[in-house]
């Protein structure tokens, strides 16, 4: 039962499928440090309902702007671990495991979305970005109690005006589709 499901439990989980992701990433991008621009899961683009890609011209947008995703590019990786970055999260802006989890599912939506189209890959130099921006959004989403985005921005690093814009561009990213049905939560 993911509500009774220990946390730093769950995280450890969660830090190594995302730090294998990363990882796989990285050996794709091309030697020189250029982005890659490959999909992430290669199954085909979310929509609930059908199986026609239905998108908002605004996620259209965010996707054929390069901004949109290298926003999420840090210069160098960032010398904590996943693992310690989740645990860190967790400790200064306790949440459910339904917020980490929902990081699974939002990451899928936007790597299947971005396929055809310009692409997306989760990598070493953005899971830190997308992890407190996803936390921020689903804790808003999912929580009837959250943090103030300088709280979020001060845990994870980052310049509040920072993480305000990678809120957004997440938020686009995901067509701002942020409910997730239960069968689809039990997947992950």
């Amino acid at each position: 039962d993911l509500a009774t499901y220990p946390p730093q439990d769950l995280l450890r989980v969660l830090a190594a499928l995302l730090q294998q992701i990363a990882m796989a990433n990285d050996q794709l991008r091309p030697s020189g440090g250029s982005r890659s621009v490959s999909g992430g899961s290669g199954g085909e683009p979310y929509s609930p309902g059908s199986g026609r890609l239905r998108i908002t011209s605004a996620a259209l947008g965010a996707l054929g702007t390069p901004s949109s995703t290298l926003c999420f590019h840090a210069r160098n990786v960032p010398s904590i671990s996943i693992e310690s970055y989740l645990l860190r999260i967790l400790k200064y802006c306790p949440t459910t495991n339904e917020v980490f989890l929902s990081l699974l599912v939002y990451f899928d939506r936007m790597s299947r979305m971005g396929l055809g189209m310009r692409g997306f890959a989760i990598d070493s130099f953005n899971v830190h970005r997308l992890v407190i921006a996803g936390v921020t959004v689903a804790s808003k989403f999912f929580s009837d109690v959250f943090y103030t985005n300088s709280r979020y921005a001060k845990v994870g690093g980052l310049p509040v005006h920072e993480l305000n814009q990678l809120e957004l561009q997440f938020l686009l990213l995901n067509d701002f589709k942020l409910v997730i049905p239960l069968d689809e939560m039990q997947r992950y």
